[in-house]
């Protein structure tokens, strides 16, 4: 990891990506928990089904907290044709490869440490995870962005997510039918069982980022890319975000339908399930560049901007520190004299420790990536 006081106008980067960033983030460090925890303050049913949302589905269906992790993958391929167009500018195409190849290295490496790599408990250890599936598809997706032009690009996507669409439907298991998508019949959970050591989450036959369902995760942040080279277009900032809402338009109702002959499941990350989250990713960006970048309506936004500058760093701390801990130490006894908005009181701690951090560090210039 590095240091680099630098900021998103000095780096060339869009608020609006750096905010949606943060608005993704947010839920990750601990905004979920603060709007669950409404529902035991407001036991009516609006505030019971925006708890549902922010729980996954046990399998095939879409809640909101299913698209916390695509929508991240997808921001990091918004961002790719903005930094592979410097990087082609500053270096030649050795550089950059290698570039591509470090930072993919150190996100699967930091991933594996959090995972227990370093208590050599490798037997019972989780091999894949959150930032391990970052790095792959980082790598993959940023080295096809670097070699080919979008029309390559979304040449590349379409096929991946027919291809992957082919052999999780006419590729049997054995013991099983093909086309069988449930957890333990279906391909990519056998897979998982055959090349994967250790133990497998957040199902039971396999791992939520597995082997072959990495292959189209590469295509969330495909669909990213594209995005942001459209936003790097020559056109005005109206008929980006429009563009942006009409192609959310498209994918939402089109993964809806493809999800009816092969289902949108986050664990195994289908082909319908990529268009689905990613149509969902393209109307948020639409409305996140609309407002901030084209209106100007930024003052709003600040709160995410901060989270949405060192992402990763947020992350890696929710591992080693404690937020919950911080939070008791100062808020107990609030908590204790709230009466019955109790239940909210601890999880705004964690997040207001965790947002103090990062303006901390944001007001010091100083973000830390790989």
């Amino acid at each position: 990891m590095s240091s680099s006081p630098q900021s998103s106008v000095a780096s060339g980067r869009l608020v609006s990506i750096d905010a949606l960033r943060g608005f993704d983030m947010f839920w990750i460090i601990g905004g979920g928990t603060v709007f669950a925890s409404l529902a035991e303050i407001f036991p009516q049913p609006v505030f019971k089904t925006i708890r549902d949302q922010l729980e996954h589905v046990s399998w095939d269906g879409f809640h909101f907290e299913d698209l916390i992790f695509p929508l991240f993958l997808f921001i990091v391929g918004v961002v790719m044709p903005f930094s592979m167009a410097r990087r082609k500018q500053e270096g030649g195409r050795a550089a950059v490869v290698f570039h591509i190849l470090y930072r993919a290295a150190i996100l699967i490496l930091i991933g594996m440490i959090l995972n227990g790599l370093l208590r050599f408990d490798w037997p019972n250890m989780r091999w894949p995870g959150v930032l391990q599936r970052i790095g792959l598809c980082y790598g993959i997706a940023a080295l096809i962005v670097f070699f080919t032009e979008w029309r390559t690009q979304a040449v590349v996507f379409v096929v991946i997510l027919l291809a992957y669409w082919a052999v999780s439907m006419l590729v049997p298991v054995p013991g099983f039918s093909a086309g069988d998508i449930t957890p333990k019949g279906c391909l990519s959970s056998w897979i998982d069982q055959q090349l994967i050591p250790g133990r497998f989450c957040c199902y039971t036959y396999g791992d939520n980022e597995g082997l072959i369902s990495s292959f189209p995760a590469v295509c969330t942040a495909l669909l990213g890319a594209l995005a942001g080279h459209w936003l790097r277009s020559d056109r005005s900032g109206h008929q980006k975000a429009l563009g942006l809402l009409v192609a959310g338009l498209v994918c939402v109702p089109l993964g809806y339908a493809w999800g009816q002959v092969f289902p949108i499941i986050k664990n195994i990350w289908t082909s319908s399930f990529v268009l689905f989250a990613g149509g969902w990713s393209l109307l948020l960006l639409a409305a996140f560049y609309w407002i901030i970048d084209v209106l100007g309506l930024k003052k709003w936004a600040f709160f995410f901007v901060v989270i949405g500058a060192n992402p990763i760093t947020i992350y890696i701390l929710q591992h080693l520190v404690s937020f919950d801990d911080f939070a008791a130490t100062f808020l107990s006894g609030i908590a204790k004299a709230a009466g019955p908005w109790q239940p909210i009181v601890m999880p705004l701690g964690v997040i207001g420790a965790s947002w103090l951090l990062l303006y901390f560090l944001y007001r010091h210039k100083i973000f830390f990536k790989v």
